[in-house]
């Protein structure tokens, strides 16, 4: 077969596969022009997801009756003055966007600029069907109607109107946190689903189109090396979801979806994260364009950076900064579910009833308050059998002497009790702080461990009497190959033939132990992360699962004193509001809500 040109409708088609995959990026590329035009509000119109209609207004510069014509032609565009394409700093840049939509869809510009008057033209897949005056204000409107209408190969691939809607709103998501600085507003099937004003910061703008909670869950992010920038807002640790749909990234505010920005973002939350769950995060990385090209993939969701090493570098350094001046903070409000569960009784006893005799203390349940008939117990108090629980305890409490704390002194306030031998119980200034002693504790231990092999290495105790630890063949490969690593912890361990492990000294840190789980944990971690993971990595999660056996047990009982050195530690201590495996460590039932549930409010 010959080499033939190919005529321009097909190429058109061609790229238009290229660039437009679905309602969602012809909707992407409209924006930007939209964005690229200088426009300060954006307003977005779409039927059945984008499948039957996507409408993009705006107020920008506009075109005249010429430049309209041009730019339905491929590889016309008014954003590159010169040749200079790796300087380019606008959304768009390739010139095919409109000339490709309009090959595969009825698409109807009009647009004006502020010194001519509007005009108006209709191609309908690739065929010019009518041009002329069109009554409009400055700015451009373009109309894509029935997408891929007479391309059924590619209509069948679509998805259902909802899938197509999902897709549209992330991509104005993205947008409108790339550009605070311009108010849009979609609306699908006649209902506004987005509605921002120009003008906010990023985080408002964030907050806005994610969840308003994120800004009471999120720390600032603020990091520059020479010429570059790196700025946003992350999620705390235990504000997080189960798929990663809520990490946005943007380079020289350009959405991208990078594979490294992506990786980077996962190591910055390693240990502080559970496996199946993903943290919320915007990040902005500004740099000088030279640095970045942008040129990479036709729907420009892709980078590729000259430094790759020092942009995930900054990142992972830029969200741990931000995470440890966090501290111990923790998404403090339980969820609304749990609050659901505190239950009152809608009825009191009667006032007069004696607690002490069995028709009151058939009542003590249900009663919500302290009674005056409290203290004319006292003269049936004779025959109380002490034997007899009113109800099985499980917490344990001692007097109050010490007063409620500032909370700028001590936020995590002054604890009161312990409840099931797992949970303390501390009163702070601005409610109720309850804290899992075994998760928190967990998390100090890695902390103290972490900080402990940065300054060389992890104090070590010998044991009385070395123990042997019987692990198959493979574990004990793995163990003996991570020697070195493992003694910088603390654990010096040897090889007892061919299927066990002799451990004759334990990090000092983790106290007494089960010694065969420890090793046969990390046995197991070695063999499931070894390969997969960095040398830092790889620590982390040895450092986590010692730090896991050397915690205080939930069912251990603790004095006041040891609960409150527990809580001041906590204080002090980075990323104590989660333990090693993503959970928060400690909730607040602030007063008003403690007033809610007693009717007070």
């Amino acid at each position: 077969m010959s080499i033939r040109r190919l005529p321009n409708s097909l190429i058109n088609r061609i790229a238009a596969g290229e660039v437009v995959e679905r309602p969602a990026s012809a909707l992407k590329e409209l924006v930007e022009n939209a964005i690229d035009a200088g426009a300060s509000q954006i307003n977005i119109r779409l039927e059945q997801g984008g499948l039957d209609l996507v409408q993009v207004s705006d107020n920008g510069c506009g075109m005249s009756r010429e430049d309209i014509a041009l730019a339905l032609e491929r590889h016309a565009t008014s954003k590159l003055p010169d040749e200079a394409i790796e300087l380019v700093t606008t959304m768009g840049f390739r010139g095919e966007a409109l000339p490709s939509i309009a090959s595969v869809a009825r698409m109807t510009i009009e647009s004006r600029t502020t010194d001519s008057d509007g005009w108006s033209r209709i191609i309908d897949h690739g065929e010019l069907v009518h041009e002329g005056p069109a009554a409009i204000p400055p700015g451009t409107k373009l109309r894509v109607e029935n997408l891929f209408g007479k391309v059924p190969a590619r209509r069948k691939f679509l998805r259902t109107a909802r899938s197509e809607y999902a897709a549209c709103t992330d991509i104005v998501r993205r947008l409108a946190m790339a550009r605070p600085d311009i108010g849009f507003t979609l609306e699908h099937q006649g209902r506004k689903a987005i509605a921002v004003q120009g003008g906010e910061t990023g985080p408002e703008r964030v907050a806005a189109l994610t969840s308003r909670d994120l800004r009471a869950n999120s720390v600032a992010v603020d990091l520059q090396r020479e010429d570059i920038r790196l700025t946003g807002v992350a999620g705390l640790p235990t504000y997080n979801r189960g798929v990663a749909d809520h990490q946005f990234l943007f380079v020289n505010g350009r959405p991208v979806k990078d594979r490294l920005l992506v990786g980077a973002v996962r190591g910055a939350y390693a240990e502080m994260l559970a496996r199946d769950r993903h943290p919320v995060v915007a990040l902005f990385v500004d740099m000088p364009p030279e640095l970045v090209d942008v040129n990479v993939h036709p729907a420009k969701t892709e980078v590729r950076f000259r430094e790759p090493a020092m942009i995930r570098g900054m990142i992972v350094s830029g969200l741990r900064k931000a995470l440890d001046e966090g501290g111990f903070r923790a998404v403090q409000r339980p969820a609304e579910s749990a609050l659901a569960n505190w239950q009152s009784e809608p009825t009191a006893p009667d006032p007069q009833t004696n607690i002490f005799t069995a028709q009151g203390r058939a009542h003590v349940a249900q009663q919500p308050y302290p009674s005056a008939a409290v203290q004319d117990g006292v003269s049936a108090f004779a025959g109380f059998d002490p034997s007899e629980d009113i109800a099985p305890l499980m917490g344990k409490a001692e007097e109050a002497f010490e007063p409620v704390p500032e909370a700028g002194r001590h936020p995590l306030g002054i604890a009161r009790g312990q409840v099931a031998k797992t949970y303390i119980v501390a009163e702070a200034e601005d409610g109720l702080v309850i804290v899992d002693q075994h998760a928190a504790h967990e998390r100090l231990v890695l902390e103290r461990m972490r900080k402990a092999v940065e300054g060389g290495k992890v104090a070590s105790q010998a044991l009385l009497m070395a123990e042997v630890v019987e692990l198959d063949e493979n574990a004990c490969d793995r163990l003996e190959s991570r020697l070195t690593e493992l003694s910088e912890f603390g654990l010096e361990l040897e090889r007892f033939g061919a299927s066990a492990m002799l451990v004759r000294a334990t990090p000092a840190m983790l106290g007494s132990g089960d010694v065969k789980e420890l090793v046969t944990d990390l046995a197991d971690e070695l063999g499931a992360y070894d390969e997969a993971l960095s040398l830092k990595e790889r620590v982390d999660h040895v450092a986590s699962t010692m730090a896991c056996h050397g915690s205080v047990r939930a069912g251990r009982v603790l004095n006041v004193a040891e609960m409150n050195a527990l809580l001041r530690e906590m204080e002090v201590t980075p990323h104590s509001g989660q333990c090693n495996h993503g959970r928060p460590t400690w909730v607040k039932l602030a007063l008003e809500d403690v007033e809610k549930l007693f009717g007070r409010k």
